[in-house]
């Protein structure tokens, strides 16, 4: 039997370089190319809380997930809040923790959280600023201690803050429509 290569192999390395020559799937939504990941313009970020921001990456109002920066200044809680399903999250400054575990999300971290798992974020006061990418599927479900619910965020209620906020501060409320798929 002969050996087979897991990566298809083009004949000439001209193939190689020469692009798809056929149309996308016309359903297919266009591709989500964000230059500037943390903005140069600050109206960018959405205000959630004091001192705590959100800037969206991705809205999928299809798929019910949202991407974006979570920015924090100063120490403080943020909130606490369950997920029905997986979130992902990588630190590109600053540390975070959780009041339900012993680890801390250091520069650099990847975090999975767990389906179901309820938890309190928390910056502590030795941390200038933090920023975190994160990946959020579903919902977040704002809970008391006792886990009684206060509210929710998802894509929908995360596309309503950033319209209202664009709208009011310059940028135009159909500025949130370029990073919804």
């Amino acid at each position: 039997m002969d050996k087979v290569s897991p990566i298809p192999v083009a004949a000439t390395n001209a193939e190689r370089w020469t692009p798809y020559r056929h149309p996308q799937p016309k359903e297919s939504p266009p591709e989500l190319v964000i230059p500037n990941v943390i903005p140069e313009d600050d109206r960018v970020w959405v205000p959630v809380d004091d001192n705590v921001w959100f800037r969206p990456l991705c809205l999928s109002a299809t798929r019910g997930y949202w991407m974006n920066l979570l920015k924090v200044r100063r120490a403080g809680v943020l909130s606490r809040h369950r997920h029905p399903q997986p979130v992902h999250g990588y630190v590109l400054k600053g540390k975070w923790r959780y009041l339900e575990h012993d680890w801390v999300a250091t520069e650099g971290g990847y975090v999975y959280e767990a389906p179901g798992e309820t938890h309190t974020l928390v910056v502590d006061p030795d941390v200038e600023e933090m920023i975190t990418m994160f990946q959020v599927n579903g919902a977040m479900i704002y809970v008391d201690p006792d886990g009684k619910c206060l509210g929710y965020d998802d894509v929908f209620t995360r596309i309503d803050k950033c319209r209202a906020h664009y709208a009011a501060n310059g940028l135009g409320a159909d500025f949130v429509d370029q990073f919804i798929r």
